[in-house]
């Protein structure tokens, strides 16, 4: 063994340079501070992979989220919350009370889309199921709200273990018929807001096509329009195609009526806002050689703010009459214009809590992790929660969902990415559920921490 080699330290004493390497080795060597919420979260995704899997299997359609509503109302209850069910439907609301404090309010939603799966997982959805019209079709989660309630399950099972780690109230709601429009709004005319602890905070997250997997974005301010569903019954005079003279041409009017309809948006809305008119579906007519007495048209109608949300509506009604004017109907056969009551008012994230919110996450999982995102023409009913008592602290924030070999191919140019609501939307569910998860907890931690 070679001699040691020797240094002096400040009192003049030897000291052993094997020994500092030796000690700097073992300093260098030593474990990252242990991160509870990433760890426990960590640890609890292989289960909550099996709850996604098992929700994506097993889909179940606006208002009719039974089996889903009892699945969660389970490991709630397992988690020692107090549970009710059947609030606004299928609703679910769980509330631990864990001293005074802030109310917080953390939600999901738990409905499928009528959509035919294609996305070749092996625990694809083959369930079907008849809709309200009468329509058979398949069910699947294409929006993503599979992950909503697997990460849902792993934030209350969280947040009940770290009891020691937060005071106040913690107010857990599982939401049925969000892509209806309608659930938000009937959970609360069931007493959301009366018969359980009233929130000074909201949060929620949903999963993004747009964005790589495990990312977050929050945008501040308006984040989702408000979504308005329009039918417009266009009548006319039916008659024998040979002699259109003797008629009122009812699909000629309605074509009318489309091409009008796209000068709302090109001629009246302020371009430096944001607002769409869709025509998203057109029937009328039963055979070559007749020309019928009415034509449905069914229209999306997207906006931000209210003063763009009226313009919209009051022009669409205008334009529909004022053709038919135009076109010589008789008074009696003015176009019906009804906006549908499963509209969904604007989204907005206030502050300082949106803004509280992506330093946290920031924070903890690093800048090129979070970013601001801008606002979308897609709706969401969360917004309910907080237009029903502004004085809430209100904010949902993404979580990129596209698997990184899909992102890389669409980068190429090589592949399109698929949207929410496609058949073909298959997040990457694990890097969704781990981040929401550990996300949603840490934010509930900052909001009620001690």
């Amino acid at each position: 063994m070679a001699p040691a080699t020797l240094l002096r330290n400040k009192f003049g004493g030897p000291i052993m340079l094997r020994a500092l390497l030796l000690a700097a080795t073992a300093t260098l060597a030593l474990p990252a501070a242990a991160d509870p919420v990433h760890d426990a979260t960590q640890k609890a995704l292989p289960e909550l992979m099996t709850f996604y899997r098992d929700f994506h299997a097993n889909p179940e359609l606006s208002l009719h989220e039974v089996k889903s509503a009892a699945k969660l109302a389970a490991e709630a209850r397992k988690a020692g919350f107090e549970v009710t069910g059947k609030v606004g439907g299928t609703g679910v609301v769980a509330v631990l009370r864990n001293g005074p404090g802030p109310v917080l309010m953390i939600r999901a939603d738990m409905d499928g889309l009528p959509v035919i799966e294609d996305t070749g997982l092996p625990f694809a959805s083959k369930v079907h199921a008849t809709t309200e019209e009468g329509q058979e079709t398949g069910v699947m989660h294409a929006c993503g709200h599979d992950t909503h309630m697997a990460s849902w399950i792993g934030t209350l099972r969280n947040l009940a273990a770290m009891k020691s780690q937060w005071k106040g109230t913690l107010v857990m709601i599982a939401q049925p018929a969000e892509e209806r429009g309608m659930g938000a709004r009937m959970m609360l005319e069931d007493g959301l807001y009366t018969r359980f602890p009233k929130p000074q905070f909201a949060i929620a997250f949903h999963d993004s096509a747009s964005q790589l997997a495990g990312q977050i974005g929050v945008t501040p301010g308006y984040a989702l329009a408000a979504v308005d569903s329009v039918d417009i019954l266009v009548k006319g005079v039916g008659g024998h195609g040979a002699y259109p003279q003797t008629t009122k041409d009812p699909v000629v009017l309605a074509a009318r009526i489309v091409g009008a309809l796209q000068t709302l948006v090109s001629r009246e809305v302020d371009p430096q806002q944001s607002a769409v008119v869709t025509v998203g579906s057109i029937h009328g007519g039963s055979k070559h050689n007749i020309i019928g007495s009415e034509v449905a048209m069914q229209l999306t109608v997207r906006s931000f703010t209210p003063e763009v949300r009226k313009l919209l509506l009051d022009g669409i009604a205008r334009i529909a009459k004022g053709e038919a004017i135009a076109a010589g109907m008789p008074e009696d056969r003015m176009p019906v214009v009804k906006v549908k009551d499963e509209s969904t008012p604007s989204t907005f994230n206030t502050q300082p809590l949106s803004g509280r919110l992506t330093q946290l996450f920031t924070s903890r999982f690093g800048k090129d992790r979070v970013a601001a995102t801008p606002a979308v023409m897609g709706g969401e009913d969360f917004s309910r929660f907080w237009l029903a008592d502004q004085t809430i602290q209100s904010t949902i924030f993404w979580v990129g969902g596209v698997p990184q070999a899909k992102w890389d191919a669409a980068k190429a140019g090589k592949a399109p990415l698929p949207s929410l609501h496609s058949a073909y939307w298959a997040p990457d569910a694990q890097a969704v559920v781990g981040t929401a998860t550990e996300a949603m907890t840490a934010a509930a931690l900052d909001i009620l921490k001690r």
